[in-house]
């Protein structure tokens, strides 16, 4: 007959996982039925794997690859990057936590460009920009948004062409899908890259995912190197 123990730190260990799930620590009652629970499913596990039951499972095949990454890939979990580690990776990852430009303006839709043209001395005289324009549902100020949001709303190149507008001042016409608009830039912050104080979890989290995938590629090459591989040829595979 074929010994099996549920060791103390097993049943301590379920019943953690009780206390995690309900809040409060099992009764004993409780306890001995998870026990009875563990037993039957590990009865039926190792019956299971006796029989060769787990092989060729996709599903059991994915569950232990998983299982595999999540024991090479917890060390990143433990490790504290210092204050050095987390601006270099900030540095050499620039790109990805960079904010993207945005401006914010405020504008005033015109039936033709004539029209547009004629305003413009006024308004760049201190004239109201109530008194201008065209009836339109586009809003009259807009506050600082991205490239995206601007060109959403007013079409392609609309963006750029406020960026290279000197700030305050009215100017214009700029066309849009609307038609022609006077436009006054009321702010304009290129794109940067945040100082490290401002976006720390995102770097700190950014930084652990990939020491998760060195630490991966780092562990799976030192378990190949315990293989001797055969593979055979794609080509003699799929031949017809």
């Amino acid at each position: 007959m074929t010994l099996l123990e549920v060791t103390e730190d097993e049943a301590a260990g379920l019943a953690r996982q009780f206390e995690a799930t309900w809040r409060r620590p099992p009764t004993a009652a409780e306890l001995e039925a998870m026990i009875d629970n563990y037993i039957r499913d590990e009865v039926l596990v190792r019956e299971a794997l006796a029989l060769g039951l787990d092989q060729g499972d996709a599903v059991v095949r994915q569950r232990l690859v998983q299982k595999m990454q999540f024991l090479t890939e917890s060390g990143a979990e433990a490790a504290v990057p210092d204050e050095a580690a987390l601006q270099a990776h900030l540095d050499a990852n620039a790109a990805i936590f960079a904010r993207p430009a945005r401006l914010a303006f405020d504008q005033v839709p015109f039936g033709d460009t004539a029209a547009a043209r004629a305003a413009l001395p006024a308004l760049q005289g201190g004239a109201d920009p109530a008194e201008f324009g065209v009836p339109s549902l586009l809003p009259a100020r807009i506050p600082a948004s991205p490239r995206q949001i601007v060109d959403g709303t007013f079409g392609n190149g609309f963006f750029d062409a406020l960026a290279a507008l000197p700030p305050g001042r009215w100017a214009g016409p700029v066309a849009s899908g609307y038609g022609p608009h006077l436009v006054r830039v009321t702010e304009f912050a290129p794109r940067a890259v945040p100082p490290l104080d401002a976006i720390r979890d995102a770097v700190e989290a950014d930084w652990r995912a990939e020491i998760r995938a060195q630490l991966r590629e780092e562990r799976l090459e030192r378990l190949m190197s315990l293989y001797q591989v055969t593979r055979p040829d794609p080509a003699a595979v799929l031949a017809p």
